[in-house]
């Protein structure tokens, strides 16, 4: 075996679902002590590639090399036992177990009592792998009481426990603070150094050019090329990706501004919410930017009903409002399309049809039995008019890509025509094209008349497509922006509680 051999060289490898072709021929390899960002569109074959690898897909064709030699690799444990663990991104921690039975689940140390285990060999191991990751958690906490970023990062210690030789990581700065992602990124440097290859699948391109030194892009499922970080730009890799010149993903045009759709004051819910008020106007993106706690998305759920007020006033059109609850916000003309599709507003196991005409089933009932022509055409329309690329209108849901099955919830909110959209991390896990089309649908309905409210952690999504930006921090408004004033250091500035333009 040559010394130059790859660690991990994947040939031909094809995988097919019915009428979905997800690989088509792929050859990827990834050398020792490599960082390898594996990038392209939502449903561009790259998770399918990863599973291939990590044992849930058995692939239709191709093989597998592994230190040199051919592998057969038949199932997770398989690829655990050859030194490959997987980060995904949805976490698969136990949220009633602690972050030591976690990290060592199945793998428990063993007392000297046959039958027992060490708990304190477990949990000083585990104390040891969150020293090396600067996790101020407990080894005893249960996961469950963890947040969203420090879970991802027991997920990471987690794959330091295996001495993994290689470790692929599916979006895992999503849910990072940038304090967060930084020490992500020491120690995947510390590990390249010590000769583990590392594969980093990201949407954020920005990252992809701080820590990598090699792009393989797909599109597809097919192989479109692979090339070292430093021969590439960022409008090269999106080109890649999409397979054209994808121009301005943040589209602006100026639109009529109209009256206040919605008037918030002094809005508090008790816990998070200390006292906010702001004006919607018709025709408008307004942004709400703010670093995390900050308040953004209990904002959104007390407007739309979900948490209730403990204060405040909000007015529609100028008319007094109290909404208990999201009915009477969809009443109202509000829609929202919440932070996690997944777990807050998709029905994974249904199909795309349904997804679309659930909040407006009254267009398409007839007695109280569904008219299937009209819950059809209804669902067609907006699959058309959103360009949601599926099969048919009959496929599940949690088969579609991250950026379709967000425009199947932005579908959802249309078919009611709504004066009010909130639309809470509206691009999180979306690829750059379907971003695209999202920016350019939030400018449509402004277009229309339609008032936009965006939450975003992305700060160039938020100077991108906003005519005017609010910044919160700890529950209340510091910061109100024009287009033409906003900067980076002016918003991070107001999200710490700082600048001059903070509302007393």
């Amino acid at each position: 075996m040559s010394e130059k051999s790859p660690l991990l060289r994947m040939v031909g490898i094809s995988k097919s679902f019915p009428g979905v072709k997800a690989l088509q021929n792929v050859n990827f390899a990834v050398e020792r002590g490599e960082i390898h960002a594996l990038v392209g569109e939502n449903g561009a074959g790259k998770s399918t590639l990863m599973k291939t690898l990590t044992g849930a897909y058995r692939p239709d064709a191709g093989h597998i090399t592994w230190h040199g030699k051919p592998v057969t690799i038949a199932g997770p444990s398989d690829s655990q036992d050859l030194g490959i663990s997987m980060i995904h991104q949805e976490l698969s921690l136990i949220p009633y177990l602690t972050v030591g039975q976690n990290i060592f689940l199945g793998r428990e140390p063993q007392s000297a009592i046959p039958g027992f285990i060490d708990w304190n060999t477990l949990y000083a191991r585990t104390q040891e792998l969150l020293d090396r990751l600067n996790l101020a958690v407990s080894p005893k906490a249960e996961v469950q009481d963890l947040s969203i970023a420090q879970q991802q990062m027991v997920e990471v210690a987690k794959a330091l426990s295996l001495k993994a030789d290689l470790i692929a990581m599916d979006e895992p700065t999503s849910s990072l603070t940038d304090v967060e992602t930084e020490v992500l990124f020491g120690m995947m440097r510390s590990l390249k150094a010590r000769g583990v290859a590392l594969i980093f699948i990201s949407h954020r391109l920005e990252e992809v050019f701080e820590i990598t030194d090699k792009v393989t892009v797909l599109r597809d499922g097919r192989h479109i090329d692979t090339r070292p970080t430093s021969e590439l730009t960022r409008d090269k890799i999106v080109e890649l990706m999409v397979g054209r010149e994808l121009g301005n993903i943040y589209p602006y045009s100026e639109t009529e501004r109209r009256g206040a759709v919605l008037e918030v004051t002094d809005l508090r819910d008790g816990r998070e919410l200390k006292g906010v008020s702001f004006q919607l106007h018709g025709g408008e993106i307004l942004s709400v930017a703010g670093l995390v706690g900050a308040g953004r998305t209990a904002l959104a759920e007390t407007i739309f009903g979900i948490r209730p007020a403990a204060g405040g006033e909000i007015k529609l059109a100028g008319e007094p409002v109290r909404i208990r609850a999201p009915k009477q916000a969809i009443q109202h003309g509000l829609g929202l399309v919440p932070e996690d599709r997944k777990l807050q507003a998709l029905f994974l196991n249904m199909a795309v049809r349904e997804n679309i005409i659930v909040s407006g089933m009254g267009q398409v009932t007839n007695a109280g039995f569904v008219n299937n022509n009209k819950a059809n055409g209804l669902a067609q329309e907006f699959v058309e008019k959103l360009d949601v690329r599926t099969p048919s209108l009959r496929q599940h849901v949690r088969n579609l890509s991250g950026g379709n099955q967000q425009k199947v919830i932005i579908a959802r909110w249309l078919t009611l025509e709504p004066r009010i959209l909130i639309l809470d991390e509206p691009t999180r896990g979306v690829d750059v094209g379907a971003k695209a089309e999202i920016h350019l649908l939030m400018r449509q309905l402004a277009e229309q008349g339609v008032g936009v409210l965006m939450i975003s952690s992305e700060l160039p999504e938020v100077l991108g497509v906003s005519d005017r930006i609010l910044v919160m921090h700890e529950g209340r408004l510091m910061g109100e922006f024009s287009r033409d004033e906003a900067t980076q250091d002016k918003i991070m500035l107001a999200a710490t509680g700082g600048g001059e333009h903070a509302i007393q």
